[in-house]
This record gives structure tokens, sequence and C-alpha cells, in this order.
């Protein structure tokens, strides 16, 4: 948890979170070389990684260069602010994209900045909102969600937490487990629900899939590789008492076949992509038209 906000020092150093290609190193942002070749440390996710970008670059690497990864990230950060405090310039870089995103680096923002530590950025490349400019989705008004959880309850509770969210939802995934994550979506916000598999972005090998959830499971289940994200389009609102109208008569619908009240709310709830709660309001008259 941030603390008081302590005063920039400008006897500081500066901490510069550096944005990586996601793919082609001829994305990478003209200041990235010159913050590489200046850095007095550059914190790595991978610093194998770090040697071959700054090759592609043609940067040589002058300061002392540390790994900086979710195994180690807590032992380092008071090293690494340290250096900062006395009047050092840290880069800190991941894998792709931007740190702190999904990526390390949120820990040490933090801590420099309770520390008065100035935190700039060099801005560039980004897998989402690459992600979201070309799934064909609304892009006006959208959330992150990052990795969804890996067990299958957890995942599901997460999902369903988002059922009305009607904002673009944007997620990561890993290759082998998209599938799964996919149908689970499918489950959890109908099948019909529009969305893209957005997967090795700005890569040779580059796929963008877009249609529906249960199309998508489908199609993932023979295999997926490379970097994955999925965008799906968010819920749409129900705000008028036609919808209202329209929910109530889906429940009856669904109890005429004998289903039990609660359950055929939460299989319209599913269906339409809204709250149980909303249906539930419906079908009891809560809200009048603002249900």
């Amino acid at each position: 948890m941030i603390g008081p906000v302590a005063a920039e020092s400008e006897s500081s150093g500066v901490l510069v979170l550096a944005a990586t290609p996601i793919g082609q190193a001829g994305d990478a942002p003209p200041r990235l070389a010159a913050e590489l070749a200046g850095a007095d440390v550059i914190a790595a996710e991978d610093t194998r990684r770090l040697a071959r970008l700054a090759g592609e670059l043609g940067v040589e690497v002058r300061g002392r260069v540390t790994s900086y990864f979710e195994g180690n990230e807590a032992a380092r950060t008071p090293g690494l602010v340290d250096r900062l405090v006395a009047g050092e310039r840290v880069v800190l870089v991941t894998d792709a994209g931007m740190p702190s995103v999904s990526d390390p680096g949120y820990r040490l923002v933090v801590a420099a900045v309770e520390a008065g530590v100035r935190v700039t950025a060099v801005p560039g490349p980004s897998a989402v909102l690459t992600a979201l400019a070309v799934s064909g989705l609304p892009v006006d008004r959208f959330c992150f969600e990052g990795f969804l959880p890996r067990k299958s309850g957890e995942r599901r509770r997460r999902l369903e937490s988002l059922v009305g969210e009607d904002r673009t939802l944007v997620f990561f995934e890993a290759p082998h487990r998209t599938a799964a994550t996919l149908a689970a979506m499918a489950d959890a916000f109908g099948g019909d629900r529009a969305a893209a598999v957005c997967r090795e972005l700005t890569k040779t090998h580059e796929e963008v899939r877009r249609g529906a959830l249960t199309e998508l499971a489908a199609w993932a289940g023979a295999g997926v590789r490379g970097e994955v994200t999925i965008v799906v389009t968010g819920a749409a609102p129900v705000t008028t008492a036609r919808d209202a109208d329209s929910l109530r008569g889906a429940v009856e619908a669904e109890e005429s076949t004998g289903t039990a009240r609660k359950d055929a709310i939460r299989i319209v709830a599913r269906r339409v992509g809204v709250p149980k709660r909303t249906v539930y309001d419906a079908v009891h008259g809560v809200g009048g038209p603002d249900v």
C-alpha cells in the first residue's frame, strides 16, 4: 500500500520504465537505445534478452546490469532504491512491453515514489493496446484484466464477477491454457459473446481470430502457440423497462419447461450477458425502468 506521497528530490536519481518491443526490434522507441546506453543501472527481467535487444539496436551497455524478475524483485528493490536515492539513473526493462503492466516493476515504482524519486517512462509497444486496436471490438471504453487465475474454480469466479462489465475486456493468457479459458468465458459470458484471440502480435506469424466465444474455444482446442491476448466485447447494458420485460419473459419461458426460477435466472443471465442480480430484479419488478 502506498503511504504518504513524498516530494521528489532534485538531487535523487531517476527511475525510467522503458517499454521494449513485443515482437520486432524495429518497433523499439528511439529513446530506448539512448536510455540503455546512458543508464547507470539496467534492471532487466531477463539479462540475456536484454543483451540480444541491445545488440539488435546497436547499443553498447556501459552501466551495471542486474536481473529483476518475479522471483527476486522483493530482494532487489531496496538496493535499487538506494542507488536511485544516491542519484543514479536506473532503467527497468522487461521481456516485452511496459514494465509493471503484468510484469515486474510495480513494487519498484511504489518504493521509488515513497522515497521521493522521480519516475518516468519511455512509452512504446503494448500488447494490450495493439490487441484492442486490431480486435474489431469497441475501443472507446475498456478494462485490462491481465492473467486470469490458473485454477478453474478461481477462474470461474473471476469471470462471473465480470459478467455485467459493459466495457471491452482485455486478458493475457498462456497458449496451453487458451482453449480452457475461452471455454470458461463462453460458459460465464454466453457462447455468443463476440471476442478476438490475438496471437504473436507484430511477429512473423501474427494471427487474429475473431468470432463468438464458442467458435474460438473450438478453434483453440486444436492447440495454440505463441503469446496470446484475448479481447472480449462487454455486456450489453440493460437500462430500459422493455429490456426488463424481455428478461422477465425469457425467465418465464425457462420456467415453463420445468426449470426452477433460480436456475432459470442463472441461465438467462449467462445467455444475455448480464449479472444474475439484474435478471432477478427484472423478474421481481425491482428498479423500474432503470433496471
